[in-house]
């Protein structure tokens, strides 16, 4: 068994979340309110249990074989970290809505499910912050269907129903520092209650109602879609996953076009090195802020 699974197991069972051994031991500045100590998402979550069960994510492409956990792990460190700097101002200033990170890629194929889930994962393991992951990608919820909630209310019934307290949709794991929210019941207005105020305010809401969360969204392919665009103006940070060898210059280009005036895109390079045992999975080996659509 490899590091991260015995991470993850013990974080099972124990209920403690550890500290990351990558991190820096300076004092980390957390978005904490003054008086409130640490609680785990259970606090916030009241929704039915949902197991990670890593055979069934790995089953559906989107947890590596167990020879290559190592690699992903140190590469999800890299990832993480400047992400949750921008998200809580560790170490670097904090950004507006910050903590709403939203994954995205130009079209299906790319990995960007693979890295909401092992960036949520990883970012689980960090001390003193909790993860909410978001099923957003209301066109294929695949991670809602994997993860057994496929028919459960979610983001979408949340939209649909101001009346709704989102909070009471959102499902505890057996991660004691993640939980998880589904893409709910389909609608043809998808784009538009995405696109609605109240998307707003609920995505402020899911993180001022508690300053250590950091929202992690799967969101729809920007071009093979509506749904992707309009999320982008709700997200603080928006990461496009990029596949080595797949994704074309032009196809890349144009959607960061579609962000264009967004404070903060950055790119993950996917399944880049050629040492990885199996081509079906997808990694991220590094992430690059996105320079302006035509800037090179």
């Amino acid at each position: 068994m490899s590091l991260v699974e015995k991470t993850l197991r013990k974080l099972q069972e124990s209920g403690r979340a550890p500290s990351d051994p990558s991190a820096s031991s300076a004092p980390r500045q957390t978005a904490r309110p003054e008086g409130e100590s640490f609680r785990s998402p259970q606090a916030h979550a009241h929704g039915p249990m949902v197991p990670i069960e890593r055979g069934a994510l790995r089953a559906a492409g989107l947890l590596a074989p167990q020879e290559d956990l190592q690699v992903l792990v140190r590469q999800y460190r890299k990832i993480k970290h400047p992400l949750i700097a921008r998200a809580i101002g560790r170490g670097a200033p904090r950004l507006e809505k910050g903590y709403l990170i939203m994954i995205a890629s130009a079209m299906a194929g790319e990995g960007k499910t693979f890295t909401a889930v092992n960036l949520a994962l990883s970012m689980a393991l960090e001390k003193d912050l909790r993860v909410l992951l978001v099923d957003a990608d209301v066109a294929k919820p695949q991670l809602s269907h994997v993860l057994g909630r496929g028919d459960a209310p979610g983001l979408l019934d949340a939209l649909r129903d101001p009346a709704m307290d989102v909070e009471s949709l959102i499902c505890p794991t057996d991660l004691p520092t993640l939980s998880f929210l589904p893409a709910g019941t389909g609608s043809e207005e998808a784009t538009e209650l995405l696109a609605s105020a109240h998307m707003e305010q609920l995505a402020a809401q899911l993180g001022k109602n508690d300053g250590q969360r950091v929202v992690v969204f799967d969101s729809p392919p920007l071009l093979q879609t509506t749904e992707s665009a309009t999320l982008s103006h709700v997200a603080g940070q928006i990461v496009v996953v990029v596949r080595a060898d797949f994704t074309p210059q032009p196809v890349l280009l144009d959607a960061l076009k579609m962000l264009e005036g967004h404070p903060d895109v950055s790119l993950v390079l996917n399944q880049s090195m050629r040492t990885i045992t199996s081509p079906y999975y997808y990694y991220g080996y590094g992430a690059d802020r996105a320079a302006p659509p035509g800037g090179g």
